[in-house]
Formats: C-alpha cells, sequence, structure tokens
C-alpha cells in the first residue's frame, strides 16, 4: 500500500450476460475494495465492440481514491473480473467483466503487468467520454487534456444507457 490517498479512474466494460448489470455489480465490488472508496462514476454507455467480436458493450468509468498501490489495484481487479466469471480465451475475447486501471494519479508506470495511462484511453471513445463526463479537465500525464483527443473518436457510436 502506498500509505497516501491516490486518485485513480477505472475503465469497466462487459458484453457478456446482462452487461448493464455486471457493470453495476462491479461497482459495487469496487466499493468494497481494501482501503478504496469510490468518489465519482460516469453514466453507462453502449458502444460496439472495437476491434473485438460480439455484442455491444456496456462501459462507464469510475473514480476511486485508494492507497493501494497501482499493482495491488490491478490485481484486486483482476480478482474482480475472476470472481465475475471473467474468461481470457482469446485476445479481446466478449467478457462479462474487463477492468482496466485507466489513471493513477499523475504517475507514468511501464511494467510488465500495468500500463499507466492505458496505452489506449485516447484512441476509444468508450473511455474518454465517460472520463470526461467526470472530470471535464482531466490531464492525461505526459499526453495533455483528455478532452483535446475527443475529436480524434468522434467516429465512434456511443449512446449513454443510464
Amino acid at each position: 500500500m502506498t500509505g497516501r490517498q491516490i486518485v485513480a479512474y477505472i475503465g469497466i466494460g462487459s458484453n457478456l450476460g446482462d452487461a448493464a448489470d455486471n457493470v453495476r455489480n462491479a461497482l459495487l465490488a469496487l466499493a468494497k475494495l481494501p482501503s478504496t472508496s469510490v468518489t465519482g462514476l460516469s453514466s453507462l454507455f453502449r458502444t460496439a465492440p472495437i476491434d473485438a467480436d460480439g455484442d455491444d458493450y456496456v462501459n462507464a468509468v469510475a473514480r476511486v481514491s485508494t492507497s493501494l498501490s497501482a499493482e495491488e489495484l490491478l490485481q484486486a481487479l483482476l480478482q474482480v473480473e475472476q470472481d465475475c466469471g471473467r474468461e481470457r480465451s482469446y485476445l479481446n475475447a466478449p467478457r462479462t467483466l474487463d477492468l482496466d486501471v485507466l489513471l493513477y494519479g499523475d504517475q507514468v508506470i511501464a511494467t510488465p503487468t500495468l500500463t499507466v495511462p492505458h496505452p489506449r484511453m485516447t484512441t476509444r471513445a468508450f473511455v474518454l467520454i465517460p472520463l470526461i463526463q467526470i472530470d471535464p479537465f482531466i490531464q492525461i500525464p505526459g499526453q495533455g487534456a483528455a478532452h483535446l483527443f475527443v475529436p480524434g473518436v468522434a467516429s465512434q457510436a456511443i449512446q449513454k444507457i443510464a
């Protein structure tokens, strides 16, 4: 644990089963993580899969305050995915739940298991739009204001559902 509270942003997605329910259940699980509290939540959005197959996704972004280290947070998210029945049968397979550490404070992290900021967050409407909904002026460390990337994802269909 870091000992101090860090603001992190978590991407949440699902396209198997009751995807909206899976996302809501993930939020409940995030609220139960040790030394972590959910401090912000976007609406739920429906998006078509990108570089993947299966049904449309339901996506959201949560802001958390945590004293878990980035790696501890990642491991906790992987456990939540597994508890929700996530199977990794092939790259970009449909999933009951996908949880990603998008941002961890203002840190830039590159380890064999974790890259922060998330490497594809600036090219995905399903990340940028919910993220900006929570914090319209958020900065992506080393890259600039998140809202500056929105024109690059304007062709990606995204629909607010809740």
